[in-house]
């Protein structure tokens, strides 16, 4: 492929992946919380309990901007903070069942939406983008 196949092809996509995320976020259930909050939820519930640096590298965010996401996430009753096991200084931080059950009819409501959308598509079509996810998803890692 040419270089400017490729970057015909990096265009669309970024194009398409963008239109499709702000969709997606439109699909968001009722929450007051932001995009970073709902992330960082989402993070605990795939990954577990996590110190506050790790949590922070996950999410790919400096600490003190992991801090303020955190304490918004507690005074909402979505996670639970308890002392590190060996190290006093750290607090660990879960999702709490609350979290769990507010990230739940999130994903729901955004899943159905999909659901939907792909039972437009071909048999084809959605065998490409079954091909697709695990790229799209190594990239976002990336």
């Amino acid at each position: 492929m040419s270089a400017k196949n490729d970057l015909a092809l990096s265009s669309a996509l970024r194009i398409s992946v963008m239109r499709l995320s702000r969709r997606l976020r439109a699909e968001r259930s009722d929450t007051p919380l932001t995009l970073n909050q709902l992330s960082a939820l989402a993070t605990l519930d795939r990954h577990g309990a996590l110190s506050l640096g790790e949590l922070a590298a996950h999410e790919r965010v400096q600490p003190p901007s992991m801090t303020r996401t955190v304490d918004c996430l507690q005074e909402l009753d979505l996670i639970t903070r308890t002392p590190h096991p060996t190290d006093r200084r750290q607090v660990v931080i879960a999702i709490s069942a609350t979290g769990i059950g507010l990230l739940s009819e999130d994903r729901r409501r955004r899943d159905a939406w999909l659901a939907c959308r792909l039972r437009e598509l071909s048999p084809a079509e959605r065998d490409v983008l079954r091909d697709a996810a695990p790229i799209l998803e190594r990239w976002a890692q990336a």
